[in-house]
């Protein structure tokens, strides 16, 4: 079963496999050591390509895709009315 993770309302900033850096992507939240966009991971998932296609897609393990997913699913922008 999928969780459905809306990635523009995951916050990413607490998170230890994900670096905000303004020379990198205009600072759009990546994993760290790499020029992948976290969001891009979590997009993937929810288009339904699996973890393994992921991490071959983007070169990363599939341990760090199944952690970031697990992340994205328990981290979430609260907002405020």
């Amino acid at each position: 079963m999928r969780t459905i993770i809306d990635p523009k309302l995951v916050d990413w900033s607490d998170c230890p496999l994900v670096e905000r850096d303004p020379l990198k992507l205009s600072g759009v939240p990546i994993v760290k050591d790499t020029r992948v966009q976290a969001d891009s991971i979590v997009e993937n998932y929810e288009s339904g390509s699996p973890v393994e296609e992921i991490a071959e897609n983007f070169r990363i393990s599939e341990e760090i895709v199944r952690e970031l997913l697990a992340y994205g699913a328990l981290r979430r922008n609260q907002t405020v009315a």
